[in-house]
């Protein structure tokens, strides 16, 4: 049967949403020692800043009030001095870099009266989002593949010299690379399979990063030489392109998608348990909209536990029962059965007691355990940071986006 729609009381319907009261944007909680200006130093990061101004340093975007006029409006350099404002009753924090000065306004707007003066600054120069030092093996180097990727990829067939291994300054012989268009390489090694843990998928391969290559000519096999190395170069290895260098000056942290919920994959360089600025993977990646800068709640928790007291491997005896009771071995949750099974009716035994407890379970609840930010991505897994950390996180825990 086909639906008929009242226009009327469509109408009246879309009118009295109009007249509904517009629910307020929630205000930026500023930390409780906000600066009113602070000084960029070097060695500075954009999380460390955000951190400064804010509680939760994934809202910098909605204070940051960039500067106009610039190529970069939104990098900032060691000597910048950051002012904190109000604007409509929101605070604003922006750059106020020197020979600045306010002249007055003109319709409502400031206006501000530049001196002359000049700025050559390089990009590197730029305060990073988060520190380089604990992500640039990981911007270089792809460690995620899939398996055509691996299969497809030119591997090492063996050596000049009568080696096992190759070291570095050594070089090594590749097939097969026909083009010298590509000069730097890289060796990998295939590693494990990334599983999606609920839906079981292949997610991608870990491929371990074992050196870097120079070509020194091409053939079947090409002969290539180690100019740095992780871990000495085995025959079955594979070669593939160096990939460029990823700029990371110029994007803000961001809470991830709404509704976003991941899990943790694993953890880079195979610690056991993740902390602060460890780098793992998550099962979220582009397909999911997921993007760099894009920050997540780790939780610990909801994982079905034993319930001991109940399953009677825990006995707390708070009653101080003899050892010589029954209570002692058997608590106090016995019940009566009656005679044993295949027994004679009329025998002088005494009744079968079966003892029972409850071999119950729980679920644990969850808890934040840390923030952690997305630096790089793939089709199905990311690269993510772990800024803070308030209780350990372990391979299999929970991540979404913090709560606003």
């Amino acid at each position: 049967m086909r639906a008929i729609i009242n226009p009327f009381a469509a109408v009246s319907l879309l009118a009295g949403l109009l007249l509904l009261p517009m629910s307020p944007v929630q205000a930026v909680e500023l930390a409780p020692d906000a600066p009113q200006t602070y000084v960029v130093r070097a060695g500075d990061t954009l999380w460390d800043i955000a951190g400064r101004y804010l509680r939760e340093p994934w809202h910098w975007a909605e204070i940051w009030q960039a500067n106009p006029g610039i190529d970069n409006p939104n990098l900032i350099y060691p000597g910048d001095v950051l002012e904190l404002t109000m604007v409509d009753g929101q605070p604003r924090v922006r750059v106020a870099r020197g020979g600045e000065t306010t002249t007055g306004s003109r319709d409502g707007m400031r206006v501000v009266r530049l001196s002359p003066q000049v700025r050559v600054s390089s990009l590197k120069a730029a305060v990073p989002t988060i520190s380089i030092s604990s992500i640039a093996p990981f911007l270089t180097q792809p460690y995620i593949a899939d398996s055509d990727q691996i299969r497809r990829a030119a591997y090492v067939v063996g050596f000049p010299d009568e080696h096992i291994v190759a070291g570095l300054h050594d070089s090594i012989y590749v097939r097969r690379i026909d083009s010298n268009i590509d000069t730097h390489f890289q060796a990998l090694r295939p590693g494990d399979a990334l599983r999606d843990p609920d839906t079981n998928e292949i997610l991608g391969y870990e491929a371990v990063f074992i050196a870097n290559l120079t070509l020194e000519r091409t053939g079947d096999p090409a002969k290539l030489q180690v100019t740095r190395s992780e871990r000495e170069v085995s025959i079955g290895d594979r070669v593939i392109p160096a990939a460029l260098e990823q700029s990371l000056e110029n994007f803000f942290p961001r809470p991830a998608p709404p509704g976003t919920k991941g899990r943790i994959l694993s953890v880079l360089n195979g610690v056991s348990q993740i902390g602060q600025f460890d780098v793992v993977t998550i099962n979220r990646g582009t397909r999911d909209r997921i993007e760099v800068g894009h920050v997540f709640e780790a939780f610990i928790g909801g994982t079905r536990e034993r319930d001991q007291v109940r399953g009677g491997s825990f006995v707390t005896n708070w009653r101080d029962e003899s050892p010589f009771s029954t209570d002692f071995w058997f608590g106090r949750d016995q019940v009566r059965q009656g005679w044993r099974m295949n027994e004679p009716d009329a025998a002088p035994l005494p009744p079968h007691v079966e003892f029972r407890r409850e071999n119950s379970q729980y679920f644990k609840p969850f808890e934040r355990a840390g923030i952690l930010m997305v630096f790089r991505t793939f089709e199905r897994v990311s690269f993510a940071l772990v800024m803070n950390t308030y209780r350990a996180i372990n391979v299999g825990d929970w991540v979404a986006p913090p709560r606003s």
